[in-house]
């Protein structure tokens, strides 16, 4: 089988020559142009890019590593000191394939691309909080929720873990519960408005903070008011980006999926 190494261009965990020996090892050829699988190494936000743009079944490998802050790789279903057992398993057969939900982003109607994890839009550093409007329409609903916050997060199953779940990682209101998380299901979508000072959800009483709708749900996001607002998690720009009041933001179901490389 042909496998290609997929790292971090900017700041990889390994070297891709160590990553090539341990696949050649196991007796698989390193192609980069033909590719059967993706050998996708580093930590979550690695693994959400990749698992966003390639349509090729994925192996996501974390990296143990000694700094407190480095990436968890919550995502992973190998470390890299495990490779060479999990590339003879593949090469046995104990795997398999499976697929997960993506969703996709419009900005003023014209497509930005695919999420695997979660999209989220945020303030920037020249702003107070946001005041937006999320509007949320299904097949046999609709509602508009205004909020002030720091942002808000749409998140798919494989995303959910993260930003969606930090409320689930307060343990008192002054430590972390660091593997506590919600896993949604693949027919859902998670929004969680982050930080919020004030929710309303349009003609009702309730303060919505953190729920999930089905999966195939419109969403559309656009500011109320001027700040400095950016969205993350369809662009490698770590400035995100820029979004201005007249702005629309849409996510919609996509009809790509995920697929990723689970042993068995």
């Amino acid at each position: 089988m042909r496998a290609i190494i997929l790292l971090d261009p900017l700041r990889p965990k390994v070297s891709q020559e160590d990553a090539i020996k341990v696949i050649n090892n196991a007796g698989f050829v390193h192609d980069p142009k033909r590719p059967d699988f993706g050998i996708v190494i580093g930590g979550d936000g690695i693994f959400s890019y990749y698992g966003r743009v390639r349509k090729i079944p994925l192996l996501f490998v974390g990296v143990r590593k000694l700094k407190p802050i480095e990436s968890k790789a919550y995502l992973a279903e190998v470390y890299f000191d495990e490779l060479q057992d999990a590339m003879n398993r593949i090469k046995k057969g104990a795997y398999k394939i499976l697929e997960y939900r993506r969703l996709t982003v419009f900005l003023n109607n014209k497509g930005l691309g695919d999420v695997f994890t979660d999209v989220y839009l945020e303030r920037g550093l020249n702003s107070n909080c946001l005041r937006y409007k999320l509007e949320v329409k299904g097949e046999d609903f609709n509602f508009v929720d205004f909020a002030i916050s720091n942002g808000v997060v749409v998140t798919t199953s494989a995303g959910s873990t993260g930003y969606f779940s930090s409320l689930d990682r307060i343990k008192n209101g002054s430590c972390f519960k660091i593997n506590s998380y919600t896993l949604i299901k693949e027919d859902e979508v998670g929004i969680y408005h982050i930080l919020p000072t004030y929710t309303i959800r349009e003609g009702t009483d309730e303060h919505p903070l953190r729920y999930t709708v089905p999966y195939g749900s419109e969403i559309r996001i656009k500011l109320a008011r001027k700040g400095d607002a950016r969205l993350y998690g369809i662009t490698r720009d770590q400035k995100g980006i820029k979004i201005r009041e007249e702005d629309v933001i849409e996510v919609k179901a996509s009809e790509n999926k995920t697929k990723l490389i689970r042993l068995t």
